[in-house]
């Protein structure tokens, strides 16, 4: 019995052993095949991807760098922008300035000759009206010391002596 035993067991471990090496012949042929392709497809694409995603990331690093130097010229660009409409500003103020002093100037003359031309007009005013009162008094002491015949005659002879005087 020991010998159909070892004999049975001999001839199962055989067939197992065939249909395993039929398994595995089996495997490789229609499934290792295929399962290996599409592991090596799947690698090969993870592979790719990792150097896109390694491109896309240079790419990043590219932008970026040429974003902080485009934002760079931009901030010099305003600054000297901001700069030219500062000058521009203090010289239009300082344009203003010296066209109000001359203005001001120009004013301050006019009013001088004005306030000038005024104060002739009434010194020659005064001069005249008292001029005018001058002859009236004049002419009312005149009258009033002419008003007799002796006062008349002493006058006349008093302006006789100054004209022989002078």
């Amino acid at each position: 019995m020991d010998k159909l035993i070892n004999e049975f067991s001999f001839g199962l471990f055989f067939w197992q052993l065939l249909l395993f090496v039929a398994l595995v012949f089996l495997l490789k042929k229609y499934a290792w095949g295929p399962i290996l392709s599409a592991v090596n497809e799947r690698e090969e694409g993870i592979k790719n991807a990792l150097e896109e995603a390694d491109k896309a990331r240079q790419e990043m690093e590219n932008l970026k760098s040429d974003n902080e130097k485009i934002l760079k010229e931009a901030r010099i660009e305003r600054d000297a922008l901001l700069k030219e409409a500062r000058d521009i500003k203090n010289t239009i103020i300082e344009d203003a300035k010296d066209e109000a002093k001359a203005q001001a100037s120009k004013l301050m003359e006019q009013a001088k000759v004005a306030i000038q031309n005024e104060k002739q007009a009434a010194i020659s005013d005064i001069k005249n009206q008292v001029a005018g009162l001058s002859i009236d008094i004049a002419e009312k002491i005149v009258k009033e010391e002419l008003s007799s015949k002796d006062k008349h005659l002493k006058f006349v002879e008093q302006l006789l002596g100054d004209v022989k005087l002078n």
